[in-house]
Protein backbone atom coordinates (compact mmCIF):
# COMPACT_ATOMS: atom_id res chain seq x y z
CA UNK A 1 0.00 0.00 0.00
CA UNK A 2 1.05 3.62 -0.41
CA UNK A 3 1.23 3.90 3.40
CA UNK A 4 3.91 1.23 3.30
CA UNK A 5 2.86 -1.15 6.08
CA UNK A 6 0.41 -3.37 4.19
CA UNK A 7 1.03 -5.65 1.24
CA UNK A 8 -1.68 -7.34 -0.80
CA UNK A 9 -1.23 -10.84 -2.23
CA UNK A 10 -3.43 -12.43 -4.88
CA UNK A 11 -3.67 -16.21 -4.73
CA UNK A 12 -4.28 -18.96 -7.23
CA UNK A 13 -7.53 -19.88 -5.45
CA UNK A 14 -9.02 -16.41 -5.86
CA UNK A 15 -8.33 -14.95 -2.42
CA UNK A 16 -6.81 -11.55 -1.75
CA UNK A 17 -4.71 -11.52 1.40
CA UNK A 18 -3.66 -8.37 3.26
CA UNK A 19 -0.46 -8.71 5.28
CA UNK A 20 1.05 -6.35 7.86
CA UNK A 21 4.74 -6.22 6.94
CA UNK A 22 5.83 -4.87 10.34
CA UNK A 23 4.41 -7.86 12.24
CA UNK A 24 4.60 -10.40 9.37
CA UNK A 25 0.98 -11.36 10.06
CA UNK A 26 -1.94 -11.80 7.70
CA UNK A 27 -4.66 -9.42 8.85
CA UNK A 28 -7.39 -10.10 6.29
CA UNK A 29 -8.40 -12.53 3.59
CA UNK A 30 -10.91 -11.24 1.07
CA UNK A 31 -13.10 -13.63 -0.88
CA UNK A 32 -15.25 -13.07 -3.94
CA UNK A 33 -13.14 -14.05 -6.92
CA UNK A 34 -13.67 -17.55 -8.32
CA UNK A 35 -10.27 -17.92 -10.02
CA UNK A 36 -6.67 -16.76 -9.59
CA UNK A 37 -6.00 -13.12 -8.81
CA UNK A 38 -3.17 -11.96 -11.06
CA UNK A 39 -3.31 -8.17 -10.73
CA UNK A 40 -3.62 -5.78 -7.79
CA UNK A 41 -3.51 -1.98 -7.43
CA UNK A 42 -3.76 0.19 -4.30
CA UNK A 43 -5.52 3.57 -4.23
CA UNK A 44 -5.16 4.77 -0.63
CA UNK A 45 -7.23 2.27 1.38
CA UNK A 46 -9.07 1.13 -1.76
CA UNK A 47 -7.72 -2.05 -3.33
CA UNK A 48 -8.52 -3.16 -6.86
CA UNK A 49 -8.07 -6.84 -7.71
CA UNK A 50 -8.27 -8.39 -11.18
CA UNK A 51 -8.90 -12.08 -11.74
CA UNK A 52 -9.03 -14.88 -14.23
CA UNK A 53 -12.79 -14.88 -13.52
CA UNK A 54 -12.84 -11.72 -15.73
CA UNK A 55 -13.92 -9.39 -12.93
CA UNK A 56 -12.36 -6.47 -11.08
CA UNK A 57 -13.29 -5.97 -7.44
CA UNK A 58 -12.87 -2.67 -5.62
CA UNK A 59 -12.75 -2.98 -1.83
CA UNK A 60 -12.09 -0.62 1.06
CA UNK A 61 -9.56 -2.45 3.24
CA UNK A 62 -10.24 -0.37 6.39
CA UNK A 63 -13.43 -2.16 7.43
CA UNK A 64 -13.69 -5.74 8.63
CA UNK A 65 -17.41 -5.79 7.93
CA UNK A 66 -18.96 -7.23 4.81
CA UNK A 67 -18.62 -3.93 3.03
CA UNK A 68 -20.47 -3.16 -0.14
CA UNK A 69 -17.85 -3.65 -2.79
CA UNK A 70 -17.88 -2.77 -6.44
CA UNK A 71 -17.64 -5.55 -8.97
CA UNK A 72 -16.61 -4.36 -12.44
CA UNK A 73 -17.39 -6.82 -15.21
CA UNK A 74 -16.53 -5.79 -18.73
CA UNK A 75 -13.49 -7.87 -19.66
CA UNK A 76 -14.16 -11.06 -21.62
CA UNK A 77 -11.01 -12.86 -20.42
CA UNK A 78 -8.56 -12.67 -17.50
CA UNK A 79 -7.75 -9.23 -16.09
CA UNK A 80 -3.95 -9.15 -16.19
CA UNK A 81 -3.11 -5.46 -15.61
CA UNK A 82 -4.39 -2.74 -13.25
CA UNK A 83 -3.10 0.78 -12.61
CA UNK A 84 -4.62 3.83 -10.85
CA UNK A 85 -4.10 7.30 -12.28
CA UNK A 86 -1.90 9.73 -10.29
CA UNK A 87 -5.00 11.73 -9.24
CA UNK A 88 -6.60 8.50 -7.92
CA UNK A 89 -9.79 9.06 -9.95
CA UNK A 90 -9.31 6.58 -12.80
CA UNK A 91 -8.41 2.90 -13.02
CA UNK A 92 -6.93 1.42 -16.18
CA UNK A 93 -7.37 -2.31 -16.68
CA UNK A 94 -5.86 -4.59 -19.29
CA UNK A 95 -7.01 -8.07 -20.19
CA UNK A 96 -6.21 -11.22 -22.10
CA UNK A 97 -9.11 -10.12 -24.33
CA UNK A 98 -6.64 -7.59 -25.84
CA UNK A 99 -8.64 -4.68 -24.43
CA UNK A 100 -7.64 -1.67 -22.35
CA UNK A 101 -10.44 -0.15 -20.27
CA UNK A 102 -10.47 3.14 -18.36
CA UNK A 103 -12.85 3.32 -15.41
CA UNK A 104 -14.06 6.44 -13.60
CA UNK A 105 -14.19 5.84 -9.85
CA UNK A 106 -17.83 7.00 -9.81
CA UNK A 107 -19.22 4.85 -12.65
CA UNK A 108 -19.99 1.12 -13.00
CA UNK A 109 -19.19 1.18 -16.73
CA UNK A 110 -15.87 1.94 -18.38
CA UNK A 111 -15.40 5.50 -19.59
CA UNK A 112 -13.26 4.33 -22.51
CA UNK A 113 -12.69 0.97 -24.17
CA UNK A 114 -9.62 0.63 -26.39
CA UNK A 115 -9.41 -2.41 -28.66
CA UNK A 116 -6.40 -1.56 -30.82
CA UNK A 117 -3.98 -4.09 -29.25
CA UNK A 118 -3.91 -7.54 -30.85
CA UNK A 119 -2.53 -9.38 -27.80
CA UNK A 120 -3.02 -9.33 -24.02
CA UNK A 121 -2.55 -5.97 -22.28
CA UNK A 122 -0.54 -6.44 -19.07
CA UNK A 123 1.74 -3.38 -19.12
CA UNK A 124 -0.03 -0.14 -18.13
CA UNK A 125 1.41 3.17 -16.91
CA UNK A 126 -0.04 6.65 -16.31
CA UNK A 127 2.20 9.63 -16.96
CA UNK A 128 3.05 11.60 -13.81
CA UNK A 129 3.78 14.66 -16.00
CA UNK A 130 0.73 14.98 -18.26
CA UNK A 131 -2.79 14.60 -16.87
CA UNK A 132 -4.75 11.87 -18.66
CA UNK A 133 -1.79 10.42 -20.59
CA UNK A 134 -1.80 6.61 -20.48
CA UNK A 135 0.64 4.10 -21.98
CA UNK A 136 -0.17 0.43 -22.59
CA UNK A 137 1.85 -2.47 -23.92
CA UNK A 138 0.72 -5.55 -25.84
CA UNK A 139 1.87 -9.15 -25.70
CA UNK A 140 3.87 -11.28 -28.11
CA UNK A 141 1.52 -10.97 -31.09
CA UNK A 142 1.27 -7.18 -30.65
CA UNK A 143 4.67 -5.90 -29.38
CA UNK A 144 3.45 -2.28 -29.39
CA UNK A 145 3.42 0.47 -26.80
CA UNK A 146 0.41 2.68 -27.41
CA UNK A 147 -0.33 6.09 -25.94
CA UNK A 148 -3.81 7.39 -25.14
CA UNK A 149 -5.37 10.71 -24.17
CA UNK A 150 -7.97 9.61 -21.61
CA UNK A 151 -9.42 13.13 -21.39
CA UNK A 152 -10.63 12.96 -25.00
CA UNK A 153 -10.48 9.20 -25.59
CA UNK A 154 -8.16 9.58 -28.57
CA UNK A 155 -5.20 7.39 -29.52
CA UNK A 156 -2.01 9.47 -29.64
CA UNK A 157 0.83 7.27 -30.84
CA UNK A 158 2.06 3.71 -31.22
CA UNK A 159 5.51 2.18 -31.55
CA UNK A 160 6.44 -1.41 -32.40
CA UNK A 161 9.08 -2.50 -29.88
CA UNK A 162 9.90 -5.79 -31.60
CA UNK A 163 8.98 -8.03 -28.64
CA UNK A 164 6.37 -8.72 -25.98
CA UNK A 165 5.81 -5.73 -23.65
CA UNK A 166 5.82 -6.99 -20.04
CA UNK A 167 5.87 -3.72 -18.09
CA UNK A 168 6.10 0.06 -18.46
CA UNK A 169 7.14 2.73 -15.97
CA UNK A 170 7.39 6.50 -16.35
CA UNK A 171 10.29 8.42 -14.84
CA UNK A 172 9.12 10.76 -12.09
CA UNK A 173 11.81 13.32 -12.97
CA UNK A 174 11.95 13.45 -16.77
CA UNK A 175 9.83 12.87 -19.87
CA UNK A 176 11.15 9.33 -20.23
CA UNK A 177 9.73 5.88 -19.73
CA UNK A 178 11.20 2.42 -19.44
CA UNK A 179 9.71 -0.73 -20.95
CA UNK A 180 10.62 -4.32 -20.17
CA UNK A 181 10.26 -7.10 -22.72
CA UNK A 182 9.90 -10.85 -22.99
CA UNK A 183 9.87 -12.93 -26.14
CA UNK A 184 11.84 -12.52 -28.26
CA UNK A 185 14.33 -9.83 -27.23
CA UNK A 186 14.17 -10.10 -23.39
CA UNK A 187 15.43 -6.55 -23.01
CA UNK A 188 14.94 -3.29 -21.13
CA UNK A 189 14.42 -0.14 -23.20
CA UNK A 190 14.40 3.54 -22.19
CA UNK A 191 12.38 5.96 -24.34
CA UNK A 192 12.16 9.74 -24.51
CA UNK A 193 8.59 11.03 -24.79
CA UNK A 194 6.90 12.31 -26.96
CA UNK A 195 9.38 11.67 -29.78
CA UNK A 196 9.80 8.01 -28.71
CA UNK A 197 13.52 7.95 -29.40
CA UNK A 198 15.20 4.95 -27.85
CA UNK A 199 17.70 6.21 -25.30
Amino acid sequence: SEKGNHVAVGTYRGFVQIWDVTTSKRIRELQGHTARVGSLAWNGDLLASGSRDRSIRLRDTRSHNALPERNLKEHKQEVCGLKWSPDHQYLASGGNDNRLLVWNLNSPSPQFTYEEHIAAVKAIAWSPHQHGLLASGGGTADRCIKFWNTLTGHALNSIDTGSQVCNIAWSLHSQELVSTHGYSQNQILVWRYPGLQQM
